[in-house]
């Protein structure tokens, strides 16, 4: 690898971790499989970044042997406008493959939080999603095909660049979400979408004293013929922030042709329960929304210097179950005196909660917030958190039942621990 692409010298630790005494810029799969062999080989580990949105999720080591770092490689493989694929490098950002995606009028449908700064690999690799999960599905339904440089600098293909593939075992649902430590993700396929003929965001408003007809609402239209893409329960301070009113706020966004969007909205202009206040988004009314929406949060791609402690957790339980940890965490606010930033999918179940405020509050809501949502049945993982209290807390939460498998697969693949070591569940 060139020289210029190689950095190393005395360089100020990152507040997150996950440094590296020299980071390497590769430019080509080709210089990801050296470094990868020459680690492997040296026994050396190896942290991987690209846009860095992800640097506080996880991870017990502060700083590896090398930081490989995918910025540079990026660009578009192939787009198949017909088939409706394209095949991209896995630093590209999320936000400039859109766009050219657009030109075309096609899309991914996926909805990952700071798109500006994402890319395609570390989005697929943390398994991110957003909002309108509810109607698209998440990275497992629109990944169809992956190129992985394993830790010994092998490159193998999982899937292909059409959409329907031979039968078999889907490989490419072993590597989602795992967060980098089974390999390097060099290359992703998916399907593509066609751009929505018209799109309407319909911000529905509850009184914050009583959010308990959030729950009949939402059964009552998940039980009916309607399609929203998204149906998102915010707290009433980020109701406050991204709309301007106080309560809790059901944003459901629907994609359609307009003769369609328009029959739904006039479906929730009926039904809506009394007391609440409705306002409709249309257009680019409702695309810049959640252009705000997903800016919301701690980006671990920023480094400015903050006094207080910012974190985010993601959250599982069952579907209406929701409303339960939004209430839950809506109370750490004056309970931890903690900016609460808090919103779920009532129809798929995933929550986000960023907290923000004194370090030992933050610690101490954590562990509030993940044992009222164990009591739930559901899940919460830290997915942003700095490196000095990610001693202090498990950001992954208990062992599954199965980890002895995940650990196994681990072992078999990267029996050196070469590539992101404890970055994972269980240390992994």
């Amino acid at each position: 690898m060139p020289e210029e692409q190689i950095h190393s010298g005395e360089t100020q630790l990152h507040p997150l971790g996950n440094n590296g005494r020299v980071t390497v810029y590769p430019k080509t799969e080709e210089e990801i499989a050296n470094v990868l062999k020459y680690a492997n080989d040296a026994g050396e580990k190896i942290t991987i970044m690209a846009g860095g949105t992800k640097r506080g999720y996880g991870g017990l080591t502060e700083t590896a042997d090398i930081l490989l770092s995918l910025a540079n490689y990026k660009g578009i493989v192939e787009h198949t406008v017909g088939d409706m694929t394209v095949t991209v490098k896995a630093g590209t950002p999320f936000k400039e493959l859109s766009a050219y995606l657009a030109e075309h009028n096609q899309k991914i449908s996926l909805d990952p939080v700071w798109p500006e700064n994402a890319t395609i690999g570390g989005i697929i690799a943390a398994n991110d999603s957003g909002p309108k999960r509810l109607g698209y599905g998440s990275a497992r339904d629109v990944v169809i095909g992956l190129r992985m440089v394993y830790p010994d600098g092998k490159i193998i293909r999982a899937g292909g660049r059409t959409v329907k593939n031979v039968a078999g075992y889907d490989m490419n649902k072993l590597f989602i979400g795992s967060m980098g430590t089974l390999g390097v993700i060099s290359e992703v396929t998916l399907k593509l979408r066609p751009l929505a003929k018209y799109e309407s965001l319909i911000l529905l408003t509850f009184p914050e004293t009583n959010p308990e007809p959030v729950r009949s609402f939402a059964i009552s239209l998940l039980d009916s013929t309607l399609e929203p893409v998204a149906l998102e329960l915010l707290n009433p301070s980020l109701s406050k922030q991204l709309t301007g009113k106080d309560g809790y706020t059901l944003a459901i966004s629907f994609e359609d042709v307009a003769s369609s969007v328009h029959y739904q909205e006039e479906y929730i202009k009926k039904n809506k329960p009394a007391q609440t206040e409705l306002t409709i988004l249309q257009q680019q009314e409702a695309q810049s929304f959640w252009e705000r929406f997903y800016k919301i949060g701690p980006n671990g791609a920023e480094t400015a210097a903050d006094n207080e402690t910012a974190a985010a957790l993601k959250i599982g339980a069952v579907n209406l179950d929701v409303l339960k940890v939004i209430q839950e965490s809506n109370m750490l606010k004056d309970s931890h005196n903690l900016a609460v930033e808090a919103h779920g999918g009532l129809g798929h179940g995933l929550c986000q909660v960023n907290l923000k405020g004194a370090s030992d509050n933050v610690v101490s809501a954590i562990q509030q917030l993940r044992n009222s949502v164990v009591q739930l049945g559901g899940y919460a993982v830290v997915r942003h958190l700095p490196f000095e209290l990610r001693q202090k807390v498990d950001v992954w939460g208990d062992k599954p039942s199965h980890f002895f498998l995940m650990q196994g697969i681990k072992t078999k693949i990267d029996p050196n621990g070469v590539l992101n070591e404890k970055r994972f569940v269980g240390g992994i």
